[in-house]
């Protein structure tokens, strides 16, 4: 179990030096959940997969309503798994959402996500939040939705599509400590006959904002209701986009804050690692840039051609076959594969995007740090992360506090770097990561002084 580094130089509470009770609880609580989880997961496999929401809900109308965070429709539902409080075990009550949001050139679309009702009191000091958690990559496949795979923990289609929802180990926490959490699918995630624009950063802080208007067109939150965004992975580099295009795409939401974690602030920096480009040692996440090269053929038209004179007819099928994925499988299929296999020179995707400027328009489309966020950040990551480097974070967080913003950049140890370039240890960062950022959370809404490590960052 690692202990998360200080969120504060001076005056604000120095969380993470030693472990509090209450963290220690969260903890246990956990590893509990985790138990009834695989429990009934096993149960779910044993009796065969379970069956698919009825694709009708995923279908948008023709006609979109004007209104950014409109609702289009609510579906009801229990999601399988129970959650865990402090009363033990205790059902959860959620509604999918369709709304209206825009795509990354300002097009009207629908998307889906799912609202989870608060379980247990705040346990924080000032009024419960809105956490808007995004979610962490999951694939490609409509099938991948979170909003789907909170009924089905586990999903399997022989002879080889299947996933595990571990976005439950991002929304369950977060219920469990009393807030009201909702998660969107982002773009293309769940929709009939529409592509996920996989790190498509204008998309998914889109997704992200407008899902919070969703639930306040639902009444579910009261105007004035502290609103969090909140993410690891693609989730943090979503939530960290949001919290830069918020104060001009959705400046009447109450932002208080946005926890960012394990961010790819920079892809084309971390492409060019070996777990997810290939070279040497290639590890498990060769997949991803098949999913971000299909969200680009299908959103930045002028790269296409580019893409196309890439890949031989081995990387074609690889996009094809990747876009029907979840990321299990994708891991399992890709994974220790270089991408030199498939493009048509035998050099690498992140060689080829060196070198061809559509490609690198496009990924450099997707680095943050240009913009302000309206609101104090909170930047973590893994001192071991086999994923996502350490630098091009550092440089995002002194972008941004050059600009001004209230930034906190933290680092945690003590996970262990667990079969090197697999994304493992990525992967098991995320719980000690969200301690850090569940409690910088609480510190944030009970209206203490906003932590900042601008002028000494780490």
């Amino acid at each position: 179990m690692s202990t998360p580094t200080s969120l504060g130089t001076s005056g604000p509470p120095r969380y993470g030096q030693q472990e509090s009770a209450e963290l220690m609880e969260k903890h246990w609580r956990t590893v509990l959940f985790a138990t009834a989880a695989v429990t009934a997961i096993a149960a779910t496999t044993a009796g065969g997969p379970a069956q698919a929401q009825a694709s009708n809900f995923y279908s948008p109308p023709d006609r979109l309503p004007a209104q950014l965070g409109a609702v289009i429709r609510t579906e009801s539902f229990t999601p399988t798994l129970p959650g865990l409080t402090e009363d033990g075990l205790t059902p959860l009550q959620a509604q999918r959402i369709m709304y209206r949001s825009n795509d990354t050139h300002g097009k009207p679309i629908a998307v889906t996500g799912t609202y989870f009702e608060p379980i247990a009191p705040w346990r924080g000091p000032g009024p419960r939040p809105l956490i808007v958690a995004a979610s962490g990559t999951i694939g490609q496949g409509s099938q991948c939705a979170p909003s789907k795979l909170f009924s089905e923990p586990v999903h399997y289609s022989p002879p080889t599509d299947f996933m595990i929802n571990d976005q439950i180990a991002t929304v369950y926490p977060l219920l469990a400590i009393g807030a009201s959490v909702v998660m969107t699918d982002y773009q293309g995630l769940g929709i009939t006959g529409e592509m996920h624009g996989y790190l498509n950063r204008v998309a998914e802080a889109h997704a992200v904002l407008d899902s919070a208007r969703a639930v306040e067109n639902l009444s579910a939150v009261t105007d004035g209701t502290p609103i969090a965004l909140w993410g690891y992975s693609q989730g943090g580099q979503a939530a960290a986009a949001a919290a830069e295009l918020q104060a001009d795409y959705a400046p009447e939401l109450n932002v208080v804050g946005t926890f960012a974690g394990g961010v790819p602030a920079d892809p084309q920096a971390a492409f060019a690692g070996t777990a997810a480009d290939g070279g040497a040692g290639a590890g498990g996440g060769t997949g991803v840039i098949a999913y971000f090269l299909n969200g680009a053929y299908a959103d930045y038209p002028d790269v296409r051609a580019a893409i196309d004179q890439m890949l031989n007819d081995h990387g074609k099928a690889w996009l094809r076959e990747a876009a029907g994925t979840c990321f299990d499988e994708a891991w399992v299929r890709y994974g220790g594969h270089s991408t030199s296999e498939f493009t048509s020179d035998g050099r690498t995707f992140s060689e080829w995007a060196a070198t061809t400027p559509a490609l690198a328009a496009v990924l450099s489309e997707q680095r943050l740090g240009r913009f302000k966020p309206k609101s104090p950040v909170l930047l973590v990551i893994s001192e071991t992360d086999d994923f996502i480097p350490y630098q091009p974070i550092r440089n995002l967080a002194q972008d941004w506090c050059a600009q001004g913003a209230i930034v906190q950049l933290s680092k945690v140890d003590g996970v262990p770097p667990l079969l090197p370039n697999s994304g493992i240890s990525h992967s098991l960062a995320e719980e000690p990561i969200g301690d850090v950022g569940q409690e910088w959370l609480k510190h944030l809404v009970s209206g203490a002084p906003e932590p900042s490590n601008c002028q000494a960052l780490p």
